[in-house]
């Protein structure tokens, strides 16, 4: 067994120990709630950006604060003077060690910002830069592809948000994401390995909470199976993108509940008719998924769920292919870019 398929199933327990001492982001989500924050800025790269994504859509869609995912380069390159004093930057990573990471969070603390570092190396530059800390508390992730580290960082996301709203459905459905990840680990994704085993590029489609899935699963897709696979939104991917799908093109549709799923399975039936091969992960209750999708006690938290499930699949994938997911051609572990 890979260390990609031991790490990505030891995600119910990272998320069971964040959830044993939630102290850190009850203290955060309180300083939150002291005052209006008009914006927040999330500064990350590859999985982390991802997952920055889904904090960024959650906390718009049930805060109604925007979020936007702030370019380092403008912070450490061009040194410009951002106006975020009182403002939320939330940093997300895996390692901690990045050198434009630490320097962004480090001149958005100079800005007057309100800086909280994500991370899952405790003792990182990164969390030495920010005066939050949310530890990730996912131990070493030996293999180059992030899995475990990656649901963490959605997991504290949806914490963060739940306890900066008060909501207490999210909260209690947040209690039982480790049984659900569970579930999840075990679902059968194995059509998928059988259709995309000779596959060069493809597609992949979410929308909402779920695009953050789509992006990661993109990115999965190319480090450890070498398959040149793009995510789009459902909306996005009817204008140019739509040129690139004929008949057998493959596309990866994901469709958990939510307000987007009706766009998601209507686009799924579109390219079906067209001739595209379609791979629609959807929950049991939608009598035309071809992939298994588990629900949680939360639609928010569903997402979380679908990536554990591609995680699984992503590694047999890799190993069909001739290639090991733990160590990608061409990558590290640890990128320190400047």
């Amino acid at each position: 067994m890979s260390n990609m398929l031991k790490e990505a199933l030891a995600s119910a327990e990272t998320v069971a120990a964040q959830l044993r001492d939630s102290s850190r982001v009850e203290a955060l989500a309180a300083k939150l709630a002291q005052q209006p924050r008009h914006v927040a800025l999330t500064v990350a790269r590859g999985s982390s950006d991802h997952a920055a994504s889904y904090f960024a859509s959650l906390t718009m869609s049930r805060l109604g604060v925007p979020v936007a995912s702030l370019p380092m380069s403008v912070a450490t390159l061009q040194q410009a003077p951002l106006q975020v004093r009182d403002q939320l930057a939330l940093a997300f990573s895996q390692s901690g060690k990045s050198p434009d990471l630490v320097g962004t969070m480090e001149a958005l603390r100079k800005a007057g910002a309100l800086t909280v570092a994500a991370v899952n190396a405790p003792n990182s530059p990164l969390a030495d830069a920010c005066e939050f800390q949310l530890p990730l508390v996912a131990g070493p992730e030996l293999s180059v592809a992030a899995t475990k580290s990656y649901i963490a960082m959605l997991s504290i996301s949806a914490q963060l948000v739940a306890h900066w709203q008060k909501d207490e459905a999210l909260l209690g459905a947040l209690n039982t994401l480790p049984d659900a990840l569970q579930a999840a680990g075990k679902l059968d994704w194995s059509k998928a390995v059988d259709e995309l085993r000779g596959v060069e590029r493809m597609i992949v489609i979410g929308r909402g909470l779920g695009l953050a899935i789509a992006q990661e699963a993109a990115l999965k897709l190319k480090e450890t199976s070498g398959i040149q696979a793009e995510a789009f939104s459902s909306a996005e991917v009817r204008h140019g993108p739509m040129e690139l799908i004929d008949r057998d093109y493959p596309l990866l549709v994901f469709a958990p509940r939510g307000p987007e799923q009706a766009g998601l399975l209507q686009l799924a039936r579109d390219m079906q008719a067209r001739g595209a091969r379609v791979l629609l992960a959807a929950p049991a209750d939608v009598p035309e998924a071809t992939l298994p999708l588990a629900t949680t006690a939360h639609a928010a938290l569903d997402p979380i769920a679908a990536i554990l499930s591609f995680y699984v699949m992503a590694a047999g994938l890799a190993a069909a292919r001739g290639r090991n997911p733990d160590a990608p051609r061409h990558l590290n572990k640890v990128t320190e870019t400047h």
